[in-house]
């Protein structure tokens, strides 16, 4: 029974005007003793909240007040503890990123979507890609590099023309933004426990960035990528409107 509800908005007027009617009807508990967390706002919003409540048990389910909304549920004030109750759950485990800059610093952080390289300057990125302790690629040169979950692959990835994965499917997107050599590579699809590396060639010419769900760090020397098991993300969906759902619509749009 989720009988406790813990309401989280993000700051734009029309997802705080919501979560004030919402409390109001259903009442608000902290996130800390809450039986279910809802999230108001768009995925930026819900990518968040996943984040920030990854250690508590219970589970996310989304509603949209945003633009885009790809992991929430269509916005209703009416018979939410039906709909909670009648929900699907979906769960994700997240990539585990770590970054080595070119001043020696180590910097993890996690991302439910993608990890991406991103050249930072004016020059193409040029970038020897390892898998599993296995040198595949001498050099990529691009605008970037990703590894995406299959929960992520119709954001970032599929803008770069990255394969759409079923949401259960056990493997990782690895794609090339803009790659010139090798001319219009695509990129790969691995086995969900690879371990990628990113080493960055060149650096001081061609300074390259990485990202993990909007945590950025500059100037990296190399970046290593991998499925995070120990963590699990339980996102609720309505019934027949579930990730593995959307992510086959996604496909004939």
């Amino acid at each position: 029974m989720y009988e406790k509800i813990a309401f989280v908005a993000s700051r734009s007027e029309i997802a705080q005007k919501a979560m004030e009617r919402l409390c109001l009807r259903y009442g608000q508990t902290d996130p800390d003793g809450a039986d279910v967390i809802v999230a108001l706002g768009g995925d930026g919003h819900m990518l968040h909240t996943l984040h920030a409540t990854e250690a508590l048990p219970a589970p996310v389910y989304g509603m949209n007040c945003g633009t885009i909304g790809f992991l929430m549920n269509e916005f209703q004030e009416d018979n939410l503890i039906d709909r909670l109750e009648a929900a699907e759950v979906a769960r994700i485990n997240p990539l585990s990123m770590e970054a080595r800059t070119t001043g020696g610093q180590t910097f993890r952080a996690l991302a439910i979507n993608e990890v991406s390289l991103l050249r930072a300057g004016p020059q193409a990125a040029k970038l020897r890609i390892s898998v599993d302790g296995r040198v595949r690629m001498d050099e990529l040169v691009c605008d970037g590099a990703m590894v995406a979950t299959p929960a992520g692959s119709t954001a970032y990835n599929y803008s770069a023309n990255g394969p759409i994965l079923p949401i259960g499917a056990e493997v990782l997107a690895l794609t090339a933004m803009a790659a010139f050599r090798p001319r219009r590579w695509r990129g790969a699809l691995l086995p969900k426990n690879a371990s990628v590396r990113f080493d960055v060639l060149e650096h001081e010419k061609r300074p390259v960035m990485s990202d993990a769900d909007g945590q950025s760090v500059r100037e990296v020397a190399s970046v290593t990528v991998q499925s995070e098991p120990s963590i699990t993300h339980r996102i609720l969906f309505d019934p027949g409107h579930g990730l593995e759902e959307r992510l086959i619509q996604e496909q004939f749009t």
